[in-house]
């Protein structure tokens, strides 16, 4: 029971950032570009909470937690001809590359939210190291033939220093079939050695190798400078990561099994949350980085379907004709409603809920 409560709030807790921080970057690109903001809701359905500021937005914290959105004046009517006069202030007043920008916005908020996660994550619970210290070593390696045993810690390669498993991995793949230096310390003392490296295979190129793997982990705080530097490489990864899997999906279906709905996101919530501050803020900021992309999937009725209407109205020179935009959202709705089902019906697989149904009737 407690895990399904701490399942619930971790939940409301990611998707309550997620989409504040999303809808805060139509919210605010909106303003900039002088358009009327009618209503800002986190969540959906009825208003839990609701107040109203001096510029007449409706900031209101709603009933089912699973989403929001930013109401702007003329944002509901579509682009094409225009019957009456538009107020100054209207969504569909503004230029071309205002409207874009507004659209864009949501997930360029969210990939911001996700480089400034792990940038605070880097500064400071510290970025994962390898240390340089031997957990195990391979038989018949170029490290086992000078005796390395588990638990010496290398200290430098060819007179280079090294503190980090990385560092060795760096210094050794350009040698292959190359004599160097090692010196290592076992218990306190200073050892040295010359070996010949070993060579395979990697990607079209050989690369050298000792024979050892670094397993011992340690958690070094980075300065600003390099923790911001850390937060962009760590958000970069997660993209990169996050376009081939959905290229894999789309592709050749792989990952299909890994798909995921609310439920899904609501159980991985509560296991972050109960590993700590940090993998719980890891995980927010990777979820950050999914939702950005995801939105700007080019499906009608999501920002990237917006801005595919977008930069047709800037190749014809006009926008899309209002019927054929009311067909993209329709088919873009259907879409989006066919894999949230599929989503949700692969979590309550996932669960065993069909298992315990079967179970129960049988």
């Amino acid at each position: 029971m407690i895990e399904f409560f701490r399942a619930v709030v971790a939940f409301i807790v990611v998707l309550g950032v997620l989409v504040t921080v999303h809808e805060l970057g139509h919210y605010l690109v909106a303003r900039w570009r002088g358009v009327a903001i009618e209503t800002f809701s986190v969540g959906f359905g009825p208003a839990l909470l609701s107040r109203t500021d001096k510029h007449g937005t409706v900031w209101k914290l709603s009933a089912i937690p699973l989403g929001g959105y930013v109401r702007m004046k003329g944002w509901a009517e579509l682009g094409g001809e225009t019957k009456g006069e538009v107020a100054p202030d209207s969504f569909r007043t503004k230029s071309l590359g205002s409207r874009a920008a507004i659209v864009a916005a949501g997930p360029a908020a969210n990939m911001v939210l996700a480089f400034v996660l792990f940038s605070a994550i880097f500064a400071t619970s510290g970025a994962p190291t390898v240390l340089p210290v031997v957990s195990q070593v391979m038989p018949h390696t170029p490290a086992a033939a000078i005796g390395i045993v588990k638990g010496d810690r290398i200290t430098s390669v060819d007179g280079q220093k090294v503190s980090s498993f990385e560092q060795i991995e760096r210094l050794i793949a350009p040698r292959p079939d190359d004599r160097i230096a090692i010196t290592y310390t076992r218990d306190g003392v200073a050892k040295g050695a010359n070996l010949t490296t070993a060579s395979r295979m990697d990607h079209g190129r050989r690369i050298g190798e000792l024979g050892i793997v670094g397993a011992d982990v340690a958690f070094r705080r980075l300065s600003p400078p390099a923790a911001m530097r850390a937060g962009a490489i760590e958000t970069y990864a997660a993209t990169a990561a996050t376009l081939d899997g959905l290229w894999k999906l789309v592709a050749y279906q792989k990952g299909v099994k890994n798909l995921g709905g609310p439920i899904r996101i609501a159980q991985i919530s509560g296991k972050a949350a109960s590993l700590g501050l940090a993998d719980f803020v890891s995980f927010i900021a990777l979820l950050s980085v999914n939702l950005g992309l995801i939105n700007l999937i080019p499906i009608p009725i999501l920002d990237g379907g917006h801005l595919l209407f977008y930069a047709a109205e800037g190749l014809y020179g006009r926008a899309l004709p209002r019927k054929a935009q009311e067909i993209g959202l329709q088919i873009g709705a259907a879409i989006l409603a066919s894999l949230i089902v599929f989503v949700t019906w692969h979590d309550l697989a996932h669960v065993g809920l069909f298992h315990f149904v079967s179970h129960l009737l049988g």
